[in-house]
């Protein structure tokens, strides 16, 4: 995917699956620890719906209040907006505002990696399927080693052989890790994975 048409569809298609997914899912399973430290799959779809819920001006407002600190706002509106009903929290997966927000200076790829990203921590706990489809993870993937995404989590990459175990895509060369697409860019995001997801030497 390398036009942002087909770029929207992806984020969109990915939301949707999400909300499917939760659509039903009871009490227990939003309070499920997710791959976010400190969040629980309620959190993490709280913090990735927030355009959703607050305008411009109102989100400037909330940052202003956290010094500017965008950690901790994204921190306080997690736990704040988590205790909304989850029917709620859904509609949220569900809006036409997120499908068509892009984050400040990432663009529409900025959008798939954050609705991709954000899935995962969701659906590898929950022992689901990722949501997202091959072409948005591949994407995604690329972004982060090819593309330099994964600087921002700390990762290092140099060196190193990544290989999907369960569609066509590789990176690199060196000392080998394998496994499902998804868990490779959870890994690249400095997630901490289920023991036995991936197989080789860890990043």
């Amino acid at each position: 995917m390398t036009d942002d048409a087909a770029l929207r569809t992806a984020v969109t298609a990915a939301y949707l699956s999400l909300a499917d997914l939760l659509d039903t899912a009871g009490e227990q399973r939003w309070d499920t620890p997710s791959l976010c430290e400190g969040w629980r799959v309620r959190e993490v779809v709280a913090h990735m719906t927030m355009a959703a819920r607050y305008t411009e001006d109102e989100f400037m407002a909330e940052l202003r209040a956290c010094d500017y600190d965008f950690t901790r706002l994204s921190d306080a509106v997690a736990a704040r907006d988590a205790a909304l009903p989850q029917d709620v929290l859904v509609a949220g997966l569900r809006s036409q505002v997120m499908h068509h927000w892009t984050p400040p200076g990432g663009g529409v790829r900025g959008a798939l990696n954050h609705v991709v990203i954000h899935g995962l921590d969701i659906t590898v706990p929950l022992g689901g399927e990722r949501t997202a489809s091959e072409p948005a993870v591949t994407a995604v993937l690329n972004d982060l080693t090819y593309g330099g995404g994964h600087t921002h989590f700390g990762v290092a990459i140099d060196g190193r052989a990544l290989r999907a175990t369960d569609l066509d895509w590789s990176y690199g060369s060196g000392p080998g890790l394998s496994g499902a697409a998804g868990d490779l860019a959870s890994a690249l995001c400095g997630r901490t994975l289920p023991a036995g997801r991936l197989t080789g030497d860890p990043l």
